[in-house]
């Protein structure tokens, strides 16, 4: 195993490569229809609440104000990584079922067999599926609420962000590596404590899928092509050694 965070986006790289050929199509279709309607919604909704969000936070008549230029990019970019988790964890609740197929294809491709605990049978795993992404939705909110407080105290707010899209690079490390871990059969701890051994690997991963997550266009085929990414982190990460029950 490499332990590099520029191997983590080349995984991402990879992945966007795969989703175009054309036995992986139609597998990516819905994913993308389900990314275009909920990011364009988000994207609309954190447009028109931001400025409100930054005369609460910064008050012309505070005496901080004069901070405003200066957090200003700041809070842009918090903003768009808030778009982000949203996006991501409501398109992944949704199209589940379906980056699970994804997942399973890439992997059949890599190495000629089906994934240790996949029947070809996708209404059999929608349940187990489903209850995966809320495991992950706890994870994240645990977390993310603590994350999102720091941004409300004077002075840490200034590294809040910083400390959100670390956060962010590492939670969607762990949200699509679970795709094809799942498909075999490794839960969410065993998917934890194999990603916290290439840590720096996954960062990179996860850091790459935030970035072309926040570039217009290509952020409807960002979830695609990190399910199919992280079927090939899986396998040259971890491959056989990795279908642990």
């Amino acid at each position: 195993m490499t332990n590099n965070p520029l191997t983590g986006a080349n995984y991402l790289i990879r992945g966007f490569g795969l989703i175009l050929r054309p036995g992986l199509r139609r597998f990516v279709l819905i994913p993308l229809l389900v990314n275009i309607i909920i990011f364009s919604l988000l994207a609309w909704l954190g447009a028109s609440q931001f400025q409100e969000l930054m005369d609460w936070l910064l008050p012309e008549s505070s005496w901080l104000s004069f901070l405003r230029w200066l957090l200003w990019p700041l809070f842009v970019l918090t903003m768009l990584l808030v778009i982000v988790y949203s996006f991501t964890v409501l398109a992944n609740l949704i199209a589940a079922p379906f980056n699970s197929l994804l997942a399973e294809q890439v992997e059949l491709i890599l190495s000629g067999a089906p994934p240790g605990r996949t029947d070809g049978n996708p209404l059999k795993e929608l349940l187990p599926t489903l209850g995966s992404e809320l495991r992950k939705l706890g994870y994240f909110l645990v977390r993310a609420i603590p994350l999102l407080a720091l941004f409300l105290i004077p002075g840490v707010n200034i590294i809040a962000p910083f400390l959100w899209l670390l956060f962010n690079a590492w939670f969607l490390a762990l949200e699509y590596a679970d795709y094809p871990m799942a498909n075999n059969g490794l839960n969410f701890q065993q998917q934890h404590l194999r990603l916290k051994k290439i840590r720096l690997v996954s960062l990179g991963f996860g850091g790459s899928a935030t970035l072309l997550m926040m570039i217009p266009l290509l952020n409807f085929l960002a979830m695609p092509a990190a399910v199919a990414g992280a079927a090939v982190l899986w396998h040259e990460q971890f491959g056989k050694t990795g279908q642990t029950p």
